[in-house]
C-alpha cells in the first residue's frame, strides 16, 4: 500500500496525490517510486480518461528531499535525482494530465507541474525554479515551451518566486483562481475532458507535443484522422452531436 501517494479513480478521473504534509509533500525516492507506480496504473486503466496530480491542502510539492539527496551525494550517487524520473514519468503519460497547485511548488514540485499538460493553481501558490541558484539546471527545458525564452531565462536565471497571479499573466499556467474557487474549478476541467474521446485525447496530445517539438505533427494529424474517421468511437459520439444539434441522426 502507498504510504507517500493516496490514488482514487472516479467518472473518469485518476487522481494522485501526494502525501507527505510533514515535509510540504518534498519527494523522497520511495514517493517517486509510487508516483511512477500510480501513473502506469492510471494509463493501463482505460477507465481512467484524465489524470489530476495535487498535494495535501495548503502545499503542492516544495521540492526534493534535500536531506535524501545531500546524503546521497556523499555516499558518490552523484547521478541521484528521483523526482526527476518521477516529473519525466509523468511527462510520459498518453493521457491528458492536470497539476492542480495550491501552496509551494518550488524546484522539483515546479518541474513536476510543468511535466504536466493543464496547470491550475490558486492565488495563493508559489513557483520557484532554484536550480541555478543550487548550481542545477531545473526547469529549462520545459520552461520555454510554456513561457517563451526570455521570460524562461529570466525565472531561471535570477531564481525568483513568482506568485499565483503572475503565474497565469505569463502563461505558466492556464488559471490562477481564488482558493475557495481552487478545487471546484479543477475538477469542472477534468470532467469535461472525461467526457472526450479517449482515442481522440491521445491522438491530439500527441499531435501537440510534436508540433512542440519539432516533430511531423502534421502527418501525425493526417494519420489521425485516417485512424478515426469512421470509426465506431467516432459514428456514436458524431451521431449523438448530429442529433442534439438537427433533431435527427
Amino acid at each position: 500500500m502507498p504510504e507517500f501517494i493516496m490514488a482514487t479513480k472516479q467518472d473518469g478521473i485518476g487522481r494522485l496525490v501526494l502525501n507527505r504534509p510533514d515535509k510540504r509533500n518534498a519527494i523522497n525516492e520511495p514517493m517517486a517510486s509510487e508516483i511512477i507506480e500510480c501513473m502506469a496504473d492510471f494509463d493501463s486503466d482505460p477507465a481512467v480518461i484524465v489524470i489530476i496530480i495535487e498535494g495535501t491542502e495548503g502545499s503542492f510539492c516544495a521540492g526534493a528531499d534535500m536531506s535524501e539527496a545531500n546524503a546521497a551525494y556523499r555516499r558518490g550517487e552523484r547521478r541521484f535525482n528521483p523526482s526527476q524520473e518521477a516529473a519525466n514519468r509523468v511527462g510520459a503519460s498518453e493521457k491528458p494530465t492536470i497539476a492542480a497547485i495550491n501552496g509551494p511548488a518550488y524546484g522539483a514540485g515546479a518541474a513536476l507541474a510543468c511535466a504536466c499538460d493543464i496547470r491550475v493553481c490558486s492565488d495563493s501558490s508559489r513557483f520557484r525554479f532554484p536550480g541555478a541558484e543550487y548550481g542545477l539546471v531545473v526547469g529549462a527545458a520545459a520552461l520555454p515551451q510554456i513561457v517563451g525564452g526570455p521570460m524562461a531565462k529570466e525565472l531561471i536565471f535570477t531564481s525568483r518566486v513568482i506568485q499565483g497571479s503572475e503565474a497565469k499573466d505569463i502563461g505558466l499556467v492556464n488559471a490562477s483562481v481564488p482558493e475557495e474557487a481552487f478545487s471546484s474549478q479543477v475538477n469542472e476541467i477534468a470532467l469535461q475532458i472525461a467526457q472526450a474521446s479517449p482515442l481522440a485525447l491521445k491522438w491530439s496530445k500527441a499531435t501537440i507535443n510534436a508540433s512542440l517539438n519539432g516533430g511531423d505533427a502534421s502527418g501525425m494529424e493526417v494519420q489521425a484522422d485516417l485512424l478515426l474517421r469512421g470509426g465506431p468511437d467516432h459514428q456514436s459520439r458524431f451521431g449523438d452531436a448530429t442529433k442534439k444539434v438537427t433533431g435527427k441522426n
